[in-house]
């Protein structure tokens, strides 16, 4: 099984990943800051960015908010990938 470190100690599997998105330019949308206000108030976001978040991760059934930026967990996602392909 291929894990995401989310940060702070956190991972998830990557095979559950549906989008990795940079919190900064994506919140310019009002469609998006409406769905994020929604799955908050629903219950469907888990913090892992110790209160500076920098991007979110949304997988089936939670939204991941966590310090890494986007391009890093994009990286870390084709990396483990890459490596797990090799096997």
């Amino acid at each position: 099984m291929v894990l995401v470190h989310l940060g702070a100690g956190h991972m998830i599997p990557a095979k559950d990943i549906v989008l990795i998105a940079d919190l900064e330019s994506t919140t310019y949308s009002k469609k998006t800051r409406e769905f994020l206000e929604v799955a908050e108030e629903e219950g469907f976001i888990t913090d892992f960015s110790e209160g500076n978040p920098k991007s979110f991760v949304v997988t089936d059934e939670t939204i991941y908010y966590s310090m890494i930026s986007s391009s890093t967990l994009s990286k870390r996602v084709n990396f483990a990938y890459n490596l797990n392909r090799d096997y």
